[in-house]
């Protein structure tokens, strides 16, 4: 290490100095008049430590405080040059990118696993500037005109006089805004299925959900909805794990990305898009693409892959990354422009703006994790947090002092062109089209779309939801949007409420299921899933060291479980103990050989019975067996297994976590 910073940045020197690079000799004392008396207000280096202190914290984020981010790699397939001109979706071409994901109405204190949607935000810094996807993990939203945005986030935080509930949607502003502003109940049933609380942040779908103009080389133009789909498929929660998740480890999503990343299991995922005519109605099939209420199945517009990303580093530094991040809608690369959509303009707006209070003023495109990665010469000068050492006279256009520095780029330079979309001729007027008063047939679609588990998930959301909302006029009304919806959701909804269930006022729409929306089905790969491994202080070392090197092979990260944190067999690392595990850490148990000597133990008992009731892969070998028949499970049953050896548990496990529980399991029960 050298004693002289290589860059004038922070942290390059073995010496504490301080912020002018003074090196010092104390921090731990202040400047005193005499050994007990009081404290000198020259004592410099004793207020820039404090007031730089008192100033550490930036505002947080209105909406999507609670995050965690992480970098990667785009690589383009090639595949939608026919369709677009960014450079950055050639074939073969490499991008790095950021990502960050995020929890929307929490604070940075709250909780990952509480039920809401969450924010899939990715920065690509691409050779023609920056390219933001501002998306979520659902491709419809609450609201269709952003005149509103303002008033659902007032209905979802806190209530103002108590600042209660934090985190959750399970209050009475909520549900009152959703059930009066009907064009909320699509999104609000994506948010009451399993989608609403997220298995992991890798095994989120995301969404750009508003509909892009795309241009290509020629001019030509399509409409177009970008798609994140996961490697890992899309997988969530249970209810009572979020809940237990909340107190044992409210870190749950940010842990679990940043340790998948540490072990190599990379998440990854495919961007998508579907493409449509661009036709001077913007709609497909009957849909309105400028309805962000509204999706497109797949199943009448495909999902075209164009291109892969791996998020494969975590960030050195959570605040100077994660934390002062700035996203922009209107970050656009040439091949890639804005719709109509009245939600996505006032988007436009609101991102730029929110970004000068919370980094104190328009230069937080310099903050590193914000510089473009392409040439920047933007006659953009001074204000706060002004980094560059400006060089020229000439801030302006046209001028003949700097040589005429900058010029203005045009086609063969790769210039952005705002697209030539013609405006209709018409008054100026507070309206919206007849297209988007239809509040009821997609959440209709949705409905019949998911599974017998998954509708039964989502009464039992909207249960919960609504027995916390204490005014019974809003219950009503929202068990009245339901009917319209599906008279079974609202029948089994009412019936958990002890109300009568209402009958539709309007003919309900019959839309064609897509099987797409829903989470189950197909199997995936198993990185970055984390096994228990249950043993006793006479379980063979040995096997279970193979055991967990077999694991790690697989791309699984084992935890071996056990009575204290002594070593097994002197050098087994154990990760945790009887008293400090607990089932929502695994996504399956491995009960070993040797564990009968412990299989009593009530937290053993607890462990192997809540893996079993979460649906999630038990198996057990050798005299671990009689561990599991102790607490009453049959063996073997589905997701349940008996193995011969570890060796044979090892090969099981990818299979066992293929659909990430056995959903068979539950019909049983």
């Amino acid at each position: 290490m050298t004693d002289t910073p290589s860059s004038g940045a922070p942290d390059q020197t073995e010496w504490l100095t301080t912020s002018g690079g003074v090196r010092l000799r104390e921090t731990d004392r202040s400047l005193k008049a005499g050994e007990r008396g009081p404290t000198l207000l020259q004592d410099h280096h004793l207020r820039e430590k404090i007031t730089h202190f008192d100033h550490e914290r930036i505002p947080e984020r209105v909406v999507h405080a609670r995050g965690a981010g992480a970098h990667g790699t785009f690589t383009a397939y090639g595949t939608a040059e026919t369709v677009t001109s960014a450079g950055f979706l050639a074939e073969g071409r490499e991008t790095p990118v950021f990502v960050r994901f995020s929890t929307v109405l929490g604070s940075r204190g709250s909780a990952d696993t509480v039920r809401d949607t969450r924010g899939f935000a990715t920065k690509f810094y691409t050779e023609e500037g920056t390219f933001d996807l501002v998306g979520n993990n659902i491709p419809v939203f609450f609201i269709q005109d952003g005149i509103k945005f303002p008033d659902i986030i007032h209905a979802g935080k806190p209530h103002p006089d108590r600042e209660i509930p934090q985190a959750q949607s399970a209050h009475d502003t909520f549900w009152d805004f959703v059930s009066l502003h009907t064009e909320a109940q699509h999104h609000t049933l994506w948010n009451m299925s399993d989608r609403g609380i997220a298995r992991s942040y890798r095994m989120m779908e995301g969404f750009g959900v508003h509909t892009f103009r795309l241009i290509n080389a020629a001019g030509e133009t399509s409409l177009a909805k970008f798609h994140w789909k996961p490697k890992l498929g899309v997988h969530g929660l249970l209810w009572e794990e979020a809940q237990m998740l909340g107190g044992f480890d409210p870190d749950f999503h940010r842990r679990d990305l940043a340790d998948a990343i540490e072990a190599g299991a990379h998440p990854e995922w495919e961007l998508g898009v579907q493409v449509f005519p661009d036709t001077p109605q913007q709609t497909y099939e009957g849909i309105d693409l400028l309805d962000p209420t509204k999706l497109v199945p797949e199943e009448i517009a495909p999902v075209q892959t164009i291109g892969r990303l791996v998020l494969d580093r975590n960030p050195d530094n959570f605040f100077a990354e994660t934390e002062q991040v700035a996203f922009h809608v209107g970050n656009l690369v040439p091949g890639i422009d804005v719709t109509d959509d009245a939600l996505m303009q006032a988007r436009l707006f609101s991102y730029v703006d929110t970004q000068l209070t919370r980094l104190g003023g328009p230069n937080f495109n310099q903050i590193p994790v914000n510089r473009p990665h392409a040439p920047v010469n933007d006659m953009l000068r001074d204000g706060f947090h002004q980094d560059e050492v400006h060089r020229g006279v000439a801030p302006y256009h046209p001028n003949s002092l700097d040589a005429g520095c900058p010029f203005l780029a045009g086609d063969p330079q790769g210039a952005f062109l705002d697209n030539p979309v013609r405006v209709p001729e018409t008054a100026k007027q507070r309206e919206q089209p007849a297209s988007f008063d239809d509040h009821f047939s997609q959440p209709r679609l949705f409905w019949l779309s998911m599974t017998p588990v998954e509708k039964q998930h989502i009464v039992a959301a909207y249960a919960f939801e609504l027995g916390k909302v204490h005014e019974p006029a809003i219950r009503e009304r929202q068990l009245q949007c339901l009917a319209e919806i599906a008279p079974d959701l609202c029948g089994g909804v009412a019936a958990a409420l002890g109300l009568t269930a209402p009958s539709p006022k309007g003919e309900l729409a019959d839309p064609d299921p897509s099987p797409a929306l829903s989470m189950l089905g197909g199997s995936y790969p198993p990185d970055g899933r984390t096994v228990g491994i249950v043993v006793g202080p006479d379980s063979p070392a040995e096997e279970i060291d193979g055991l967990c090197a077999a694991l790690r092979g697989s791309l699984m990260m084992p935890m071996v479980v056990a009575p204290t944190a002594a070593p097994l067999g002197g050098d087994v690392a154990v990760q945790r103990t009887f008293s400090t595990a607990r089932s929502v850490e695994f996504d399956a148990l491995v009960v070993a050989d040797g564990a009968a000597a412990v299989g009593s133990d009530p937290h053993v008992m607890l462990l192997v019975e809540e893996i079993f009731r979460h649906g999630k892969a038990l198996l057990a070998w050798g005299n671990g067996v009689e561990v599991v028949a102790t607490a009453g499970i049959a063996v073997p049953a589905p997701g349940v297994k008996a193995e011969e050896s570890s060796s044979i548990a090892a090969a099981e496990l990818p299979d066992l976590l293929g659909a990430h529980r056995s959903w068979e399991r539950f019909a049983l029960a």
